[in-house]
């Protein structure tokens, strides 16, 4: 135990001043811009390194923070591997990250190195999903190239066959994971446009709840992929799940079928499915992710089936500060000899 965590346990019962005190001998780093609210809270309790400039640091910059901190503050898109974990001199004790995935951690590394790793579940789980029916709907009915010819000033007018899209209520829609953020989209589905719901997730087992939106199990991937007119993924990015969707899986679905995916962009083989869309062998895809974050392939940008979004799963003003307020609390608690929680290691 740190000497400060032996001493924080002696002086807490002796006031709020003095507890305090302790908690900003703390340093923590902050690795992105965050929401105001939250960075005021970590300022006013820890000795806090805000990243004012909103800049992704590098490699040998994380190194440099795991030497220097007791804790650092990380986002989905900081690659925090085993060569950041595993350098000299390492001062980082938590790793608390902003974002319910945490494939940018090397989890084992942390293990190996008794550094305590925490998520932010829960509290993005309906905007999330409802990005999840954005995609769906607008790429089932053509919204961008929609909006692409009103602000480019090339719509000639209302005519019968203009951008005939594809109707939606009524429809099945086939989950792959079933976790909060997929029970969210198939209630928002299943009693917001009648759709019937499939899943697949060999993990999940409550059959209680899928009863609440009429949900059926499917034996694998490919039996889903085979019925489904919308497929949606939800699953996180594991070695069991990289690539799951390939040029094989893809040959299941309908080619009048969707892809929609908010989950992790490594689950799909981008170069797959970019040929699927250009041959027509699906009808269209809504993507939130991507394989190699920010770059997006020009070959998929140029395409007219898609509807394409820059990571807003979990981007509104409350979800964002939600996740703050948690990283914050979970932070606070293990600097307070507490058990965060949302350890995930």
């Amino acid at each position: 135990m740190l000497n400060l965590e032996v001493e924080l346990l002696q002086l807490q019962n002796f006031g709020e001043k003095t507890y305090n005190n302790i908690m900003k001998d703390f340093k923590i780093l902050v690795t992105r811009k965050w929401p105001k609210n939250v960075e005021d809270k970590l300022k006013d309790t820890f000795t806090t390194t805000l990243n004012e400039n909103d800049e992704p640091l590098s490699e040998d910059q994380l190194i440099e923070v795991m030497q220097n901190y007791d804790a650092i503050l990380p986002t989905v898109t900081d690659k925090i591997n085993s060569s950041v974990i595993n350098c000299s001199d390492r001062s980082v004790k938590f790793i608390g990250n902003f974002g319910v995935g945490f494939n940018n951690i090397d989890i084992n590394a942390a293990k190996e190195n008794n550094i305590i790793v925490t998520n932010t579940p829960e509290v993005l789980t309906d905007c999330t999903a409802d990005i999840a029916m954005l995609l769906m709907l607008g790429v089932a009915r053509r919204a961008s190239e929609g909006e692409f010819h009103v602000r480019k000033s090339e719509w000639s007018g209302w005519r019968p066959t203009h951008m005939m899209g594809t109707k939606v209520t009524g429809k099945t829609l086939g989950l792959v994971g079933m976790g909060r953020i997929a029970q969210a989209m198939a209630y928002k589905s299943h009693f917001g446009f009648n759709m019937n719901i499939l899943y697949f997730d060999p993990y999940f087992k409550d059959e209680k709840v899928a009863k609440k939106f009429s949900a059926n199990a499917c034996g694998s991937i490919n039996e889903l992929l085979e019925k489904s007119d919308f497929v949606s993924l939800h699953c996180p990015s594991t070695p069991e799940t990289r690539g799951i969707i390939n040029k094989d899986t893809i040959n299941f679905m309908k080619p009048n079928a969707f892809l929609i995916n908010t989950a992790r962009g490594d689950i799909v083989n981008e170069h797959d499915l970019i040929e699927a869309l250009k041959s027509n062998k699906i009808k269209g895809a809504g993507l939130d992710v991507y394989d190699k974050e920010p770059f997006v392939p020009t070959s998929l940008t140029q395409l007219s089936n898609v509807f394409l979004l820059p990571h807003l799963g979990s981007a509104t003003e409350e979800t964002r500060e939600a996740m703050g307020l948690r990283v914050f609390e979970n932070t606070k608690s293990f600097f307070s000899n507490k058990p965060p929680l949302d350890r995930v290691v």
